[in-house]
């Protein structure tokens, strides 16, 4: 897989704009979907999640990753995919994950999406290390 898949940090809102505004070249896509996830401010007993630390061992996500690519493309008549997520500290409000599907048509846009997110959130090996102020953390279970 040529793209870089990780990013250091939050991602922006920027690189988002930038990556639709390089696909309007693309003449013979109908239909964009985008997930964007977020870092939500989750109560924990009685503490609030600050930041996230999102940490993995990139060749094995990186092979993870490429297979639900090539699955998904077997799987739905897709033009584009691109899949984004962040490496280390995000803070709450900021994004974390960006998954862009590009088809020819509408309906299969938001179904290929769904199955993309779900098996990035359940077999790519991605930790998350929920910090809750200076020293206090917990490690985050993926839902």
């Amino acid at each position: 897989m040529s793209k870089k898949i990780f990013i250091e940090g939050a991602i922006s809102p920027q690189f988002v704009a930038d990556s639709i505004a390089k696909h309007q070249r693309k003449t013979n896509i109908g239909a964009h979907n985008i997930f964007l996830g977020q870092v939500r401010e989750d109560e924990v007993d009685d503490k609030k999640v600050t930041a996230i630390e999102f940490s993995c061992y990139e060749a094995m996500a990186e092979k993870k990753i490429a297979e639900i690519r090539e699955d998904a493309f077997a799987k739905f008549d897709l033009i584009c995919m691109h899949i984004y997520h962040s490496i280390g500290k995000v803070e709450v409000g900021q994004l974390c994950i960006f998954v862009f599907v590009s088809t020819g048509h509408r309906p299969e846009v938001y179904e290929a999406t769904e199955y993309i997110v779900n098996r990035i959130k359940s077999e790519v090996p991605l930790f998350g290390k929920e910090h809750f102020g200076e020293e206090n953390y917990q490690w985050k279970k993926n839902v």
